[in-house]
């Protein structure tokens, strides 16, 4: 990247690198962000809790580590002490936890700064970031869209140099979403191999395997970095798994089969959509990856079983806490309440039944996926939205909000790791990025394979940053 970039959209890895050849100090990094974040934030609205003084405290007590001075967001909802954690909702308003989430203890052991936690939908529940307790995050982009959801302020603060790279959290697209929309790169880790504890909600029952915290930044050299450096077992989690780094290196990636498709048969996607992905393809076989069309046969029904679990199991286990006070609700949770209340409800035999089919579904993906243990595909069907748009018309064909957004969710019922990486931008200017998906533990080698769309597309920054 040219030096006439400003330091704070440089990669976090350059940064880093500054830092240790002493060409600039902690204190003159953070206090660059710090303006980054006066100059932009009032438009962008993408911090939630940020003092100043109270970063720049944080330099005197810097950790030595792989992350020693670098300055990071976190989400809202992933416990960093002192600092709000309110998941977007005014029934939690005020709540400040006393203790840090696992990764949060894990960022500060590396010598991360927090700057600050970002805004969210509430409850998590929604692809756009809106909530009453701080209004609507935007789109560094386009200030009349949304940078996606739920971890729509994380991205939005990483693309407009408010923060050099930060923690989200997914369950459906919700770290991959708000990356493409805003034009950045994000791991959806397999569930397990990041740590989960501190996360509001919990990350239990259906969360355990269709959840993760996940790293974000602008480049998928630092998504990687954060990912090596954060992994790991946490041995009271009783979903983190005890499994190691394995580097993959780029040669051992292109022995990997790749199986490609532009969209799954049902919903279509927009023209610039379908480019991105065959730009991608493109690329990659110009490096010696092989990469074929493929598209597997057991999506659909992941989208299904998706569903019941990440919308008709979530309302249920937010109906305790939002009983007697739905008059205090956002418009976009009333809206994923109203998506929920209009099927069925779940029983309890419809409830196993479906847990006993996730585990037949996920076993036919990873079947067909032997023959193409990676997929590249698009992350949504449309580029990013503006505030409470619902539905689209694509090639003639009306699409609903959550099937736009469809190509997320099967992996979050796999469980396996899905990266996304920006190549190309709208009409609008837009950003559009693609997603390469793989099995579950494969998480290196997923990066490895984005690493090189990244080195041949990658970030931009959006006019308004510079």
């Amino acid at each position: 990247m040219s030096d006439s970039v400003p330091i704070t959209l440089r990669p976090a890895s350059e940064q880093l690198a500054l830092l240790r050849r002493r060409d600039i100090t902690p204190r003159e990094l953070l206090d660059e962000h710090i303006a980054q974040i006066r100059r932009l934030n009032p438009q962008l609205n993408a911090l939630v809790d940020f003092d100043a003084d109270r970063v720049r405290s944080q330099v005197a007590r810097l950790r030595p580590g792989p992350l020693s001075g670098l300055p990071v967001t976190v989400k809202s909802s992933i416990a960093v002490a002192g600092y709000r954690c309110e998941t977007g909702s005014t029934i939690h308003r005020g709540f400040i936890p006393d203790t840090n989430a696992v990764l949060v203890d894990r960022l500060l052991a590396a010598g991360a700064v927090i700057l600050g936690t970002t805004n969210c939908p509430e409850f998590l529940m929604a692809y756009e970031t809106e909530n009453l307790l701080y209004g609507s995050t935007r789109n560094p982009w386009d200030l009349e869209r949304t940078p996606g959801g739920s971890s729509g302020g994380e991205s939005a603060a990483i693309a407009a140099g408010l923060s050099a790279a930060g923690l989200g959290s997914d369950s459906g697209g919700s770290v991959r979403e708000p990356a493409h929309f805003t034009g950045i790169c994000a791991l959806k880790p397999t569930a397990g191999r990041f740590p989960a504890a501190g996360h509001l909600p919990p990350c239990l029952g259906p969360f355990a395997f269709l959840g993760s915290i996940g790293p974000m930044a602008r480049t998928i050299g630092d998504v990687r970095l954060l990912f090596e450096t954060l992994a790991g077992q946490d041995a009271i989690d009783p979903n983190s798994a005890p499994v190691p780094l394995r580097p993959v290196s780029r040669e051992e990636a292109k022995q990997v089969p790749i199986g490609y498709f532009e969209d799954d048969g049902l919903i279509p996607v927009t023209p610039e959509t379908r480019a991105a992905v065959q730009q991608s393809v493109q690329v990659l076989q110009g490096q010696g990856f092989t990469v074929k069309p493929f598209r597997p046969a057991s999506l659909e029904a992941a989208r299904q079983l998706w569903f019941t679990f990440f919308v008709q199991c979530g309302a249920m286990l937010y109906a305790p806490t939002i009983r007697g006070r739905e008059e205090e609700l956002s418009p976009t949770f009333r809206d994923f309440l109203a998506i929920a209340r209009a099927v069925s409800p779940l029983t309890a035999n419809s409830l196993l039944d479906a847990w006993v089919e996730s585990d037949k579904v996920r076993s036919r993906l990873l079947d067909e996926m032997r023959a193409f243990p990676i997929l590249l595909c698009p992350v949504c069907s449309i580029p990013a939205f503006k505030p409470f748009e619902r539905r689209w018309t694509i090639d003639g064909q009306s699409v609903d909000y959550l099937d736009a957004m469809r190509f997320t969710q099967w992996f979050n019922l796999l469980g396996g790791p899905a990266a996304v990486v920006p190549v190309m931008r709208s009409a609008e200017g837009l950003p559009i990025g693609v997603q390469i998906a793989g099995r579950p533990w494969a998480d290196e080698l997923v990066l490895e394979v984005t690493d090189a769309l990244d080195r041949a597309f990658g970030y931009e920054p959006p006019p308004m940053a510079l």
